[in-house]
């Protein structure tokens, strides 16, 4: 989806920082900043390279700081903030425009300037193209860049900085920290001219600062590129940074050309010619992912700082993947799951560093097999089922009937019981030095609705597979007696949120909407209108649900401020845009997937999300937004199972 916008979106510099711009390189690495090219939190850069795909990232380039000099006139394109300072060089960005990669149009006197920023797809690389229209006046461009190596976490400071550095052809090569690793920078035009101990300071993020985190930081800058540009000259510039060994000066035309047929290929073979499908097609493409490690494809949770994460890789596999026709993409990531179940569990995490994967999660297992379920249904490849991951498919459901970590198991009513008041087990799972914030230790709704899934799913696979489906078929019907029997709150109408032997949890959460959304519903009839119709009143807002209801105690409706501000509203009112994916398979099914209900759906749950993908990160759906208005977009800018349920639902239950 084309988007195009004009000085009205910067009229200062707080408006023109609201929307941001994300590139991926398909290895992990990214490119990001903000519409108007200043940077507000630690992970923009023009250049943020995976070192070990898709993790060790780092902050390599910060930004391009590019002047021209007309005659004695100056005039700086970049912009910044530091404390008491904002350089307000977007008052010559005339128009951007983001069509697969950004556009910006910058008009100086009668001098005008696109410029276009590409990664090099499976590459830590990035190309900045500067196209100059030329006026009647020789000029002078420059263009310096802000050179950096921190993990992408953290910020950087002048005094433990160092760097190396040598000329060569096009450009220069710097080693920071005396690392075996080289940062080249290269310009196909021009001179590149040292400077000696060259520091931008005090670069401010207001986006850390309202995050409760250190906000400032500091640059190396090694020179500048010099390029004279004759009166009346039509000229392309290309500026390289890169890390990899075998990457030099670049015609940055071609690293453009290249993608746009790469992004246009990937949209061609989903089969959708429509425009908001389309473009989450293309927004699903930044989360696919190589890692190193296992050899194969993964799913990055979110942008900028998540990982690829068990939990979201399942939830989010079937929109990204499946609906989008990348079948092997599917293949490779749950085969390369299922060779590191251990006991039964999925792991929640691999870690950075490459020690034991995490396996704190109850559900993420629950939501593999309901992955491989439609994996099925979409592929129709029970051969890869059957050869490949049906062996643990049945251990995760052994294991859960016989017991495994964290004390999860089924217990005599056939429904799953897990945790304690000391961990955080659910997707709920924030936890703030030792402080459980949601504790939903017991019978979480949504694992015992997942478990029943579960069951019909192998049920099925059991029958397709010649084997006896009783087994499943009867642990699903006791499964389902029982949580209609425990679950239902009769005098609220819908379903408590965690069930133990003494206490049952009637705070009004979103997990009771997979009772009704997952392809196996465990709750039907009356009962799921009547979930829908709660949900609805008490959760809903334009681009998600709310994590609790207003009217509960212990509503925070903003998510802002520090960590345990922000840990302490993150599932307590704030509102995720994965669950909408839900809600509207619910919805449609209780009104029985009617004409009237499909347009009601586009009108009332479609829509603001197609508004929003001009909004916060172009082109992605942002993972939580604020529980009360204006419900503000927070956390990250870009989420894989945000957009992956979003797809998977205008597709399988509007669009048909």
């Amino acid at each position: 989806m084309a988007m195009v916008f004009g000085k009205s979106y910067w009229r200062n510099f707080d408006r023109g920082i609201e929307r941001e711009w994300l590139l991926t390189n398909g290895i992990g690495g990214f490119a990001s900043s903000t519409l108007i090219g200043a940077n507000t939190r630690r992970y923009h850069g023009l250049l943020i390279a995976s070192l070990k795909p898709p993790v060790q990232r780092h902050l390599i380039i910060s930004q391009i700081n590019e002047s021209i000099s007309i005659n004695d006139r100056n005039y700086d394109l970049y912009s910044f903030k530091t404390p008491g300072c904002v350089l307000e060089g977007f008052r010559y960005l005339q128009q951007v425009e983001f069509d697969y990669i950004p556009n910006f149009i910058y008009a100086v006197e009668d001098i005008l300037i696109e410029k276009k920023v590409c990664m090099v797809y499976g590459k830590n690389t990035v190309c900045v193209t500067y196209h100059i229209n030329n006026g009647e006046n020789s000029i002078k461009l420059r263009l310096a860049p802000l050179v950096n190596f921190r993990d992408y976490h953290g910020e950087s400071r002048r005094h433990h900085m160092q760097f190396s550095r040598k000329t060569c052809p096009n450009g220069i090569k710097i080693n920071p920290y005396n690392l075996d690793l080289t940062i080249g920078i290269y310009c196909n035009e021009g001179t590149f001219i040292e400077i000696e101990d060259c520091w931008f300071y005090n670069m401010q993020y207001p986006v850390e600062m309202e995050r409760g985190l250190n906000h400032t930081e500091d640059h190396y800058i090694p020179g500048y590129f010099e390029v004279q540009v004759e009166p009346g000259r039509d000229m392309y510039i290309t500026l390289t940074a890169t890390v990899e060994d075998d990457v030099n000066c670049l015609d940055g035309r071609e690293v453009i050309e290249a993608e746009r047929e790469r992004i246009k290929g990937i949209i061609e073979a989903s089969g959708f010619t429509d425009p908001f499908a389309a473009s989450l097609v293309e927004a699903a493409d930044k989360f696919i992912v190589y890692r190193k490690s296992t050899d194969a494809k993964t799913i990055i949770a979110g942008y900028p700082w998540f990982a690829d994460w068990g939990r979201d890789t399942m939830i989010s596999l079937t929109g990204l993947t499946l609906v989008t026709g990348r079948f092997d993409d599917a293949r490779q990531i749950l085969y390369t799951f299922s060779k590191y179940i251990r006991d039964g569990l999925v792991p929640n995490m691999f870690p950075d560093e490459g020690e034991e994967p995490a396996y704190n999660s109850v559900d993420a297992a629950l939501w593999y097999i309901e992955a491989a379920g439609k994996f099925a249904e979409y592929t129709k490849d029970y051969n890869f089922v059957k050869d490949k991951i049906y062996a643990v498919l049945k251990e995760i459901i052994e294991s859960y009937v016989k017991g495994t970590r964290f004390g999860i198991r089924m217990d005599k009513d056939y429904l799953i019981t897990a945790g304690d008041e000391n961990t955080q087990l659910t997707w709920m799972d924030a936890k703030v030095d030792g402080w459980v914030v949601t504790p939903r230790h017991g019978k979480p709704v949504e694992v015992n609705a997942l478990w029943y899934n579960a069951l019909k799913v192998m049920e099925n696979f059991a029958r397709t597979f010649g084997e006896d489906p009783d087994y499943y078929k009867n642990m699903a019907e006791k499964t389902k007696s029982s949580f209609i029997e425990k679950f239902w709150y009769e005098e609220g109408q819908y379903l408590y949120d965690v069930i133990t032997d003494n206490y049952k949890d009637a705070g009004i959460r979103p997990n009771q909407i997979l009772s009704v959304s997952l392809p196996y519903a465990v709750i039907e009839g009356e009962k799921a209108q009547k979930v829908v119709d709660k949900v609805w009143k008490h959760l809903y807002i334009p681009y998600g649900l709310r994590s609790l209801s207003y009217e509960c105690e212990g509503y925070k409706g903003i998510y802002i401020g520090d960590r345990y501000q922000r840990d302490g509203a993150y599932h307590q009112g704030t509102a995720w845009s994965w669950l909408l994916g839900h809600f509207i398979t619910a919805f449609l099914k209780v009104n029985r997937y009617s004409e009237r209900s499909r347009q009601a759906a586009v009108r009332l749950f479609i829509n603001p999300i197609r508004d929003h993908l001009q909004d916060a990160c172009l082109g992605s759906i942002s993972e939580i937004f604020d529980g009360d208005y204006p419900f503000y977009p927070r956390g990250c800018f870009a989420q894989a199972w945000g957009v992956g349920e979003i797809l998977r639902a205008y597709v399988e239950d509007i669009s048909p």
